[in-house]
């Protein structure tokens, strides 16, 4: 390909621009075809100098680009995860960093707390959502490794779950015990650098991670224990930056947090509804079965009400509500549209909320932005 480009640069021929852009791409199925495209043969003068200087720096702008599509696929966490020494891939799986759409989910109410803590016309304070993040991939993991441990038996049934690490043998218990101490350890360390009211509350929280696992063989509410657990860093987060927690914001916002959980997690649970009743599991997606869009619906209801009362309470601007009324939209959209009978229809639904959760942070953050403008006395 380069030897075809300097040979027409050199002899001054003129290439169609698109047969010779589309031969730039290696994975082109019809590259020969491309390249086969005849060549015209024009006389000696500067207009065709520029046409094929311009059809080569096209050509190496198209390349630029695929490298850095490459470039940036190969940073997502699957890519990361594949591309560690063979003795962590299991460990990095048991946490779930090859998905983290998980992780985004616990930290999201993190951000939304935090957000509305912040001082009037400031931005979040930028080091303590990267803590909550660092506590957010810490804990979602070992959450993780504490469900692998319980439900080894039940997974090796399933047929989504029978490849993870503990229940298809690459991971004893014990090691995953051990590996579980490590987590939880440096999860302490972050927990620790906050003030000493987050820190008991931080820890309360584990009476949560520990006990949810084994709800889905008590009840069909399972996904009304993970978001007590998932929500917690709605409390947590302003308390974090305030000292305390207001109620009249956190827990509107808590609860509102629980609800959103209860939509995505019912949706994510119907993936598995054939197997969960194989192997004796319960779930919501269960216990409503085809009502779940009218159980969804108001969950939305209370979910968009709850925020509303939030924003009140702490006195958020235009923007706020903008942004739950786009949630608002957003959770139509999705419950409407869903087709519980088809999991990759539910795993796109689900994974949805991650933008969904990112909308109302932004929200929060230009809402909390505009309080000093409006705060500002007016000039005679």
């Amino acid at each position: 390909m380069t030897a075809i480009l300097k040979h027409a640069l050199h002899c001054r021929w003129k290439i169609p621009f698109r047969a010779f852009y589309t031969c730039t791409y290696p994975t082109h199925r019809n590259r020969e075809t491309s390249l086969a495209t005849p060549l015209q043969r024009v006389p000696c003068h500067k207009q065709t100098d520029f046409h094929a200087h311009s059809v080569w720096t096209r050509s190496l702008s198209g390349i630029k680009l695929i490298t850095i599509r490459k470039r940036l696929s190969s940073l997502s966490a699957a890519a990361i995860v594949n591309s560690a020494p063979l003795y962590m891939k299991p460990y990095l799986r048991l946490m779930r960093l090859d998905k983290p759409i998980g992780t985004w989910l616990l930290f999201l109410p993190c951000t939304w707390s935090i957000g509305l803590a912040a001082d009037p016309g400031h931005l979040p304070d930028m080091s303590m959502l990267a803590l909550f993040g660092t506590g957010a991939l810490l804990m979602r993991g070992a959450g993780c490794t504490i469900n692998d441990m319980w439900d080894k038996d039940f997974d090796r049934k399933v047929v989504r779950t029978a490849t993870r690490p503990i229940a298809s043998g690459e991971i004893s218990r014990f090691k995953a015990l051990q590996f579980l101490g490590g987590q939880l350890s440096l999860a302490l360390c972050v927990l620790l650098c906050l003030n000493y009211y987050s820190i008991f509350l931080g820890a309360a929280s584990l009476i949560l991670v520990v006990t949810y696992p084994t709800m889905k063989r008590i009840t069909y509410w399972p996904q009304l224990m993970l978001g007590l657990t998932f929500n917690w860093g709605a409390l947590l987060g302003w308390s974090a930056v305030m000292g305390s927690c207001d109620w009249s914001i956190c827990l509107p916002l808590y609860f509102s947090g629980v609800m959103w959980t209860l939509i995505y997690d019912t949706i994510y649970a119907h993936q598995d509804k054939e197997d969960d009743i194989r192997v004796g599991v319960k779930s919501t997606a269960l216990r409503f079965g085809e009502q779940t869009k009218p159980w969804l619906s108001g969950f939305s209801v209370a979910m968009v009400a709850g925020l509303i009362l939030a924003g009140l309470n702490a006195q958020q601007t235009l923007p706020y509500y903008a942004a739950v009324s786009t949630v608002g939209l957003h959770l139509t959209r999705q419950i409407s549209s869903l087709d519980i009978n088809k999991s990759e229809d539910c795993w796109k639904k689900f994974a949805s909320n991650r933008n969904l959760g990112l909308i109302l942070f932004l929200g929060i953050v230009i809402s909390n932005l505009m309080k000093k403008q409006e705060e500002r006395p007016k000039e005679n």
